[in-house]
């Protein structure tokens, strides 16, 4: 916060056209049109923690280390005058050597988060916001249209869903005081 380093929280979405029901209760049987869910369009996203920009590497295939060497590419590319830590899940392909070789001559920090805690990545707030503005209850007929739904709710993150991610996307993580009361 005080603008000595650039934070990035990195994640991939994994959109699947398929029926995302908001809710739906009713008295009589309702049939709601629904794609048959071959369709994946992946999303690997780095926001920054503090100004909520986003940089995407998007593909109708796979997301591989490949796809991590090119977001980190692009974060690179926006010449911060400060260092740069991207903070990463532990996904296989985001730990691999290519990864840290790219990582490390782009002169980026990376940090890995203790596995099983999708909590504690920002992103993963934006993820949930995308699915609920873009495809609650919502039919695409075509693949083309259900990505256009979603980059265009990526394209405006920082204009027209602004104001909604900003109470959003706060540094508020969930702690507890006394951890030892938690034992399973």
């Amino acid at each position: 916060m005080a603008g000595k380093r650039d934070v990035y929280f990195v994640d991939a979405a994994h959109f699947v056209r398929s029926a995302f029901l908001g809710f739906l209760w009713c008295f009589a049987r309702v049939f709601v049109r629904s794609p048959s869910g071959r369709d994946r369009f992946n999303v690997l996203g780095a926001l920054n923690a503090i100004t909520h920009q986003l940089v995407t590497v998007c593909n109708d295939g796979y997301i591989n280390s490949q796809s991590v060497c090119e977001l980190l590419t692009k974060i690179a590319e926006r010449g911060a005058d400060v260092p740069t830590t991207v903070v990463l899940d532990n996904a296989r392909y985001q730990r691999c050597a290519l990864v840290f070789r790219t990582a490390e001559a782009l002169g980026i920090e990376l940090l890995f988060l203790p596995s099983y805690s999708p909590n504690l990545n920002l992103i993963e707030r934006l993820w949930k916001f995308v699915k609920k503005k873009a495809l609650y209850s919502k039919y695409y007929p075509t693949f083309t249209e259900f990505k256009e739904a979603i980059s265009d709710v990526l394209d405006h993150t920082d204009s027209t869903h602004n104001d909604e991610l900003n109470t959003l996307l706060t540094l508020n993580f969930q702690t507890f005081q006394k951890p030892e009361l938690l034992a399973a």
